[in-house]
């Protein structure tokens, strides 16, 4: 077994890495994703939110607002209260998830896509969280792939992605600024990383790093038993 790490700031290309790790064979899951449901009504982690932020979060349709708590947690400064909420659930349903990949298959390759893999470690040290899942990714993860890129080049990915027309472009760039400056920047990433995948914008030669790192991360998987995890 192995659990990998894939990151990489926003507009990076981890995406892509990682469609393409699926399609070659690896069990992939998106934190992003997992949030997203955790934070659904119902869910504990929605009426923590809602209990800290206010109703004020909540939409016409009783789901959380995401535009209306995005704005409250980045440019109110309250994005550490935010990840403090629902980071810890994420965490956990991750480790969840692997162990029913590896009771299926116990010589799987487990990678989980995150932005913030060394955010979450960050951000839990800042609250003092010294002996905790969080505040040390090498208690949860046994390798780390880091994708880097350009941050202009990054900038411009995510202000397309997120606005087609160019009406709201700049404005989409100016939160893709706030966004990068939240987040470690990738010469600190790659320094602490096992693999390093440039994503400059050729998608052959992305892919060909991504196969080539596909071969290797099948070989390691065999060193890994499940009794010899790094948990």
């Amino acid at each position: 077994m192995l659990r990998v790490g894939l990151t990489g700031g926003l507009g990076s290309g981890k995406s892509t890495v990682a469609e393409t790790l699926r399609a070659l064979g690896a069990e992939v899951i998106e934190a992003d994703e997992l949030g997203r449901a955790l934070m659904e009504p119902g869910q504990p982690v929605y009426a923590e939110i809602v209990r800290a932020f206010g109703p004020e979060v909540v939409g016409p349709d009783g789901r959380l607002n995401r535009a209306r708590l995005a704005e409250i947690a980045f440019q109110g400064g309250r994005l550490n209260e935010l990840n403090a909420i629902v980071h810890p659930a994420v965490i956990a349903a991750q480790r969840r998830w692997m162990d029913h990949i590896f009771a299926c298959n116990p010589s799987a390759v487990a990678v989980v896509e995150s932005a913030l893999i060394f955010e979450v470690e960050r951000d839990a040290r800042a609250r003092g969280e010294g002996e905790t899942v969080l505040a040390d990714w090498r208690r949860r993860i046994d390798r780390i792939v880091v994708v880097t890129a350009p941050d202009e080049l990054k900038i411009a990915r995510y202000a397309a992605r997120v606005s087609p027309t160019e009406a709201g472009r700049e404005a989409a760039k100016a939160d893709a600024r706030l966004r990068l400056a939240r987040q470690i920047p990738d010469a600190t990433k790659a320094a602490r990383a096992d693999y390093i995948m440039e994503n400059a914008g050729d998608k052959a030669a992305l892919r060909v790093q991504v196969e080539a790192l596909w071969q290797r991360l099948q070989a390691e998987s065999n060193k890994f038993p499940a009794d010899e995890s790094l948990e």
